[in-house]
């Protein structure tokens, strides 16, 4: 077969309508085979040698097109004291594949050692493993896309639902059989539709680049349903697409976008599925370990392990650090994607000094015209040191906010002390982002997500409850800072469950009211459940699928209440700020301020009362006709378990009008004069706004 030189420029596999260039990095290889095989993917029908200029191996070979199996062997040094694993007995996939064929087959060959062996990975393995493992493809660029069909929403304007894939449409009654677990499930219009009228404009989806089970779970029958185990940054999860091509997620984006919703990326540039020095070779490993992943200083045959996952990506190395940045781009720029959410973020900006927001992944991003673009969200923490980093990423990055999650959940069940706190997270975490020129936005303030308990379960359980995980329990947080009310689990108790959908509509109304960007988890909107287990991440079954008989009675109760909540906080200009406020003579007359149980300023003796979990919360600010008692909201909290009495205040407005009760989510709207008592029932939120006309009731 003619090969030509072609060019180092571009890496994957680029092709023209004569032929495919291919470009492959790898810093210390010594030879670069390309392995083209048949339609089917089985059987080999080339091996090319590649050129080399400087790092990159390249070639371009005429006749080559669209559709075409390929892969890699990867000659090099087998030393892994100096953290080189060559093996070029591994066929290895392209870091810039964007399709695959085959499926991925767990199978001994996928090692570059022997396993069992003394000193394991020390050892050299010639098993061939090209029939185990899927083939790149030759893929040509995408069409060019509509830009005016993204909708653009302002971060304050912004409400995020965080969903998965596959378990957001598994049980779904209205999508064909054929469709769940599918983009084209998650495009269906029933969906599309409950997402709309639910009010939300962002959804963010769990890992979506193409991922594998880890061998623990194939030994215990259990699959990683969460998908943070990637193999591939610019493939999607081929059980997704549902046997469609991969264009076909270009179409599921361009229906959200039609519907005026934003669709966001959960991605994982943290780590991949190689794991350990005893994890398989697949790719990056047998391209260029000393490369692509953080090596040990005192012995490169180990990983730094600041994911907890095995390895750690290498974002210090230029190359590494521009795959990120192109598959950024790739998702970005061909399926115009809104936006991304970083998993274990922290390792992006760490390097040689610590963590940083000067970084080159920060400065990069900052930078580049598409990217500055796009929402990002961090995930501030990893397990490396110096890994907690809440409040320390760069203008432009939001993150999210587990003070808030903490603060919530500790006020809620009761605990005493929580009131400077809770003022803290309710006004949008200032203490934490009010620097550089950061906006309340920057905080992602939630209760629950994919991660930990949901909202159901976290006013029914206070142990975790993971047996079906096969950890003998041992997996997933000890410490959920929830109550169960009385009863572990389900109870029939009708009193102990009318107080855990009260505390469910608490939740949901303290988030909605806070400054920053609120999201929820898929579900907890009518009472989701996973039995007591706060880590489903192996749970690809009913236990982790969405259960969508759960709307009917109490549940749907609930989806009500939380779309008014929704729709509240979208009419509402003042829970919507897009700079911090503080205080009354503020500019623009926005003001922020806190009400003791008479109605009067909170002091600083109020805060220390240790005992004391009532609150009001107060906002103001001027409308567009200059009236500022038109966008007034008082908000009030009451966690203890008693009812308490509020006097509304006088200087605010001539009345108040009840707009919702947690305690009676049905009655209607009730015009209280101002310095009337308020009597609230126990653990109850309310909110009111200003009403000038006449008062209905003085009690």
């Amino acid at each position: 077969m003619r090969v030509e030189p072609g060019f180092a420029h571009r890496l994957g596999a680029v092709c023209d309508e004569d032929g495919t260039n291919f470009a492959l990095f790898s810093q210390h290889a010594e030879r670069v085979e390309l392995c083209l095989y048949d339609p089917s993917g089985r059987h080999e029908t080339a091996r090319v040698d590649l050129d080399q200029t400087h790092d990159i191996w390249h070639g371009y070979l005429p006749g080559v097109g669209a559709g075409t199996p390929y892969g890699y062997r990867v000659h090099g040094p087998y030393q892994v004291h100096a953290g080189h694993r060559f093996n070029p007995h591994k066929l290895l996939l392209d870091p810039y594949a964007r399709e695959l064929t085959g499926d991925f087959e767990w199978n001994e060959a996928h090692y570059g050692y022997y396993r069992g062996a003394r000193a394991q990975d020390l050892s050299f393995d010639q098993r061939d493993n090209a029939e185990f493992v899927p083939k790149s493809v030759v893929k040509p660029d995408g069409r060019p896309l509509n830009a005016l069909r993204r909708p653009r929403v302002a971060w304050p304007e912004t409400t995020i639902y965080e969903l998965h894939v596959r378990g957001f449409t598994m049980r779904h009654p209205e999508v064909p059989e054929v469709q769940r677990g599918t983009f084209a499930g998650l495009a269906h219009p029933a969906v599309i539709d409950y997402l709309r009228d639910l009010g939300v404009t962002s959804i963010e989806l769990l890992p979506i680049h193409a991922f594998i089970d880890e061998p623990f779970l194939v030994e215990r029958n259990l699959t990683n349903y969460w998908g943070y185990n990637t193999l591939g940054y610019f493939l999607l999860h081929r059980a997704y697409l549902g046997g469609a091509d991969p264009e076909s997620f270009r179409e599921f984006v361009a229906r959200y976008h039609d519907a005026g919703l934003e669709v966001i990326l959960d991605v994982v540039y943290n780590h991949t599925a190689e794991g350990n020095h005893l994890g398989p070779t697949l790719g990056f490993r047998g391209i260029d370990n000393s490369a692509y992943y953080q090596l040990s200083a005192r012995d490169p045959r180990y990983y730094v392990n600041d994911s907890g996952c095995g390895n750690t990506l290498n974002l210090r190395h230029p190359r590494v650090l521009q795959l990120v940045l192109d598959s950024l781009r790739y998702w970005a720029g061909e399926f115009d994607v809104d936006g991304f959410r970083f998993d274990l973020a922290t390792v992006l900006g760490r390097d040689e000094r610590g963590f940083g927001t000067g970084s080159a992944f920060f400065q990069a991003i900052a930078q580049d015209p598409l990217l500055a673009t796009r929402k990002m969200i961090a995930e501030p923490w990893d397990l490396g040191p110096g890994g907690y980093q809440l409040g320390g990423f760069p203008a432009g990055f939001a993150e999210w906010n587990d003070r808030y999650r903490d603060t919530v959940r500790r006020f809620w069940r009761g605990e005493s002390g929580q009131l400077p706190e809770l003022a803290r997270r309710l006004h949008g975490s200032g203490d934490l982002f009010e620097h550089h020129g950061r906006k309340p936005w920057a905080s992602i303030n939630y209760f629950a997500c994919h991660d930990g308990f949901t909202l159901r379960d976290l006013v029914s359980y206070e142990r975790r409850d993971n047996g079906a995980n096969r950890e003998d329990n041992n997996d997933g947080h000890r410490e959920n800072l929830s109550c169960n009310h009385g009863i572990e689990g389900p109870s029939d108790d009708p009193e102990i469950d009318a107080l855990r959908w009260r505390q469910q509509r608490n939740f949901i109304a303290t988030l909605l009211v806070s400054q920053g960007v609120p999201m929820l988890q898929a579900g907890d909107e009518f009472g989701r459940s996973q039995r007591g287990n706060n880590n489903a991440y192996c749970q690809d079954n009913e236990l982790g699928w969405i259960d969508w008989d759960a709307l009917d009675g109490e549940g749907g109760a609930l989806l009500e209440f939380t779309r008014r909540l929704i729709e509240l906080r979208a009419d509402s200009p003042v829970l919507r700020a897009d700079r911090f406020r503080h205080q009354a003579g503020d500019l623009d007359d926005d003001s922020i301020y806190w009400v003791n149980n008479d109605g009067k300023p909170m002091l600083d003796p109020h805060w220390h009362e240790r005992d004391n979990r009532t609150l009001g919360y107060l906002l103001s600010t001027t409308d567009d006709n200059g009236d500022s008692q038109a966008s007034k909201l008082l908000v009030l909290f009451n966690a203890s378990l008693q009812a308490e009495t509020f006097c509304l205040p006088r200087d605010e407005a001539e009345a108040w009008l009840v707009l919702i009760d947690t305690a009676d989510p049905a009655r209607g709207e009730k015009t209280i004069a101002a310095g009337a008592r308020l009597k609230m029932a126990g653990r109850s939120l309310q909110i009111l706004r200003a009403a000038p006309s006449r008062p209905d009731d003085h009690v």
